[in-house]
């Protein structure tokens, strides 16, 4: 049957109700905290920066307006038209955004689906994390579930920093194998033959620390180390770890947030670093273009923070969904086969 007959329609209707009491609610709680909901551009020049995503190519033709033939792409995140936003003095500002990442399919992913982005200039990391613990207890209920993993959102989150994660599950020490110029050392973390420090980061993330994140209560995994710190800035009292967090519950990986990086060419050169191993790994099919525009407005962003929560996890949570497809109108389409 495809996706919209009345019987598939029918059965996901219970949870596409919840998600638009959801939705409703979220848009109440964010403007009595004094946000401004703002809509930015899905068509842009790059993406996003982080190596691993892969977008979805589009072209501009002017047969009818003005300009210059280009290519854009559809965008991975609203974080890079946001932060211009702040910039220009818009904030604190929200966005409800739909967002494309290309080859992303499963129970919990989608290649389009919908990013909840907030941002609030001279917030630090710690009051964002209390942002986000309290939108969780307003908007869900007091014990969610998925995947037989349940949590009970009523106990205070749990804030852990990378390095006591990995000391506790993993049994090494993350902040031995960081060095002070923001690069990791593989041999330090234990890596295997072959293995970068990415590689080996990744792998004990996967397999040690995760599994225990979000489980009978919330989890903050904070204080990241430095090679991971993408648009966060370090921290100052320690350069080898980054001041950013990500939220889980009922084993989800839930949001991803910043202390954000206000340095141009810091910025400059992290993104030029991940252009290039973005085309070692993935070819010059897979690269596009730094966004000059955004980074001369990283110059001129205010001090804060901001978060990027998936949206569509969270209405599985609220909504006790099984599979992302069970809150989206039409599910799969058009990716199911």
């Amino acid at each position: 049957m495809p996706e919209w007959s009345p019987e598939r329609l029918a059965a996901r209707m219970p949870f596409l109700e919840a998600r638009a009491r959801l939705t409703a609610a979220t848009r109440a709680w964010f403007g009595a905290r004094g946000y401004r909901e703002v809509e930015t551009p899905c068509l842009v020049p790059a993406p996003g920066m982080e190596v691993h995503l892969r977008g979805f190519p589009s072209e501009y033709e002017p047969h009818l307006g003005q300009g210059r033939r280009r290519r854009l792409w559809l965008r991975t995140s609203p974080e890079m038209a946001l932060k211009r936003l702040l910039a220009g003095g818009a904030g604190p500002v929200f966005e409800l955004a739909r967002v494309w990442r290309n080859g992303e399919v499963g129970d919990r992913h989608a290649p389009e689906f919908t990013m909840l982005e907030w941002y609030r200039p001279g917030l630090p990391l710690d009051g964002l994390m209390d942002e986000a613990e309290a939108l969780l207890r307003d908007l869900c209920a007091p014990r969610v579930s998925f995947g037989g993993v349940e949590t009970d959102l009523s106990l205070p989150f749990e804030r852990i920093t990378c390095a006591e994660a990995f000391g506790r599950w993993a049994g090494v020490d993350l902040l031995a194998s960081l060095r002070p110029d923001g690069t990791g050392d593989a041999a330090a973390l234990g890596a295997r033959e072959g293995e970068s420090w990415e590689d080996t980061f990744f792998r004990l993330l996967l397999d040690h620390v995760e599994p225990h994140l979000g489980r009978e209560r919330a989890s903050f995994l904070t204080h990241w180390p430095a090679p991971q710190a993408a648009l966060s800035r370090r921290d100052p009292s320690d350069p080898r770890v980054a001041l950013r967090f990500e939220l889980f519950a009922a084993g989800i990986e839930l949001a991803n947030a910043f202390d954000e990086l206000t340095d141009e060419a810091e910025q400059r050169a992290r993104f030029a670093h991940d252009t290039a191993e973005r085309e070692r790994l993935y070819g010059a099919e897979a690269a596009w273009p730094v966004d000059e525009d955004f980074l001369q407005a990283v110059g001129q962003m205010p001090s804060g923070s901001g978060i990027a929560l998936g949206f569509d996890r969270l209405a599985m949570l609220a909504a006790g969904a099984r599979r992302i497809e069970d809150v989206l109108w039409l599910g799969r389409f058009p990716y199911e086969d």
